[in-house]
């Protein structure tokens, strides 16, 4: 059965600074803080790229942007969320909108988006094939279990042609909305960080970009098939609770995540594989 937000046992393991439960953590969680413009902004994140481009900020333009800034890596997709509505982290950062948009519908959570940071492109990876074109009649091919990933992962496919989304088939898109597949494709739905530990298993997999980096594979280099950034909907975002999105340490934040010195660090780290956004 196809997960709306998909936890397994491995994703609720937790890589963060003494954080073991989405209950625990700092005392200037949102509701605490009281919108203090000194007090710590604790900010949850996946490790990468949202984890290394808040570290940057912290060591290198928070102190002079007069914020104290806190991070929490996670390892999953839930957490993060869950811990910013219960209050013991005032923002995160690692979702998309339609993500975010998702997650609220179906876990009655109420996370509004403060600026979209970077766009972080899907891609397919394969240690089997070398040109997406080549892709072989029946070649089994894996994709995300979670509802947007899912969806993401084949209007990827579908925009270059592998296969027929029907007409109206939205960010929610599974395979029981393909109503063309002229390669026979056959597809695998799997835990979005169990999937580059399954290329071997695999013909193809469209992997999502943190879990692609976290385990060595540059999307610039190594996908066969990158999303566009061209009216790509998919940028991370720095969400909040709603109502705390005047807080002040915020503000300072979200100015620094489109500032020109975070645009430098993500075109200059990332080489393509993470790509700084213009707005928010």
């Amino acid at each position: 059965m196809r997960k709306s937000i998909a936890i397994t046992a491995a994703g609720l393991a937790v890589t963060v600074f003494g954080l073991t439960a989405c209950g625990s953590g700092s005392d200037s969680g949102s509701g605490k803080s009281g919108g203090k413009a000194d007090g710590t902004l604790v900010v949850g994140a996946t490790a990468v790229p949202a984890g290394e481009v808040l570290t940057y900020i912290k060591d290198n333009l928070a102190a002079k942007a007069g914020l104290d800034l806190e991070i929490k890596e996670f390892t999953d997709y839930v957490l993060p969320n869950t811990a910013l509505q219960e209050g013991s982290l005032d923002a995160n950062l690692y979702q998309n909108q339609p993500f975010l948009d998702e997650f609220n519908k179906s876990k009655n959570t109420d996370l509004v988006s403060v600026v979209k940071a970077y766009l972080p492109p899907m891609g397919v990876y394969s240690k089997k094939v070398k040109d997406i074109a080549k892709l072989a009649d029946g070649a089994t091919v894996a994709v995300p279990n979670e509802t947007t990933n899912e969806g993401r992962a084949l209007k990827l496919l579908a925009a270059k042609g592998l296969i027929t989304l029907k007409k109206g088939a939205g960010t929610d898109a599974s395979p029981a909305d393909i109503s063309a597949n002229p390669k026979h494709l056959k597809f695998k739905e799997l835990d979005p960080a169990q999937l580059p530990r399954s290329l071997d298993d695999l013909d193809v997999a469209v992997i999502n970009n943190n879990y692609a980096q976290d385990a060595g594979l540059s999307p610039a280099k190594d996908a066969i098939l990158l999303e566009s950034a061209k009216d790509n909907p998919y940028a991370n975002l720095l969400a909040v609770k709603r109502g705390n999105e005047d807080d002040p340490r915020v503000e300072k934040l979200a100015k620094l995540l489109v500032s020109s010195d975070v645009k430098k660090f993500i075109a200059e780290k990332y080489k393509g594989s993470v790509l700084p956004v213009t707005s928010g």
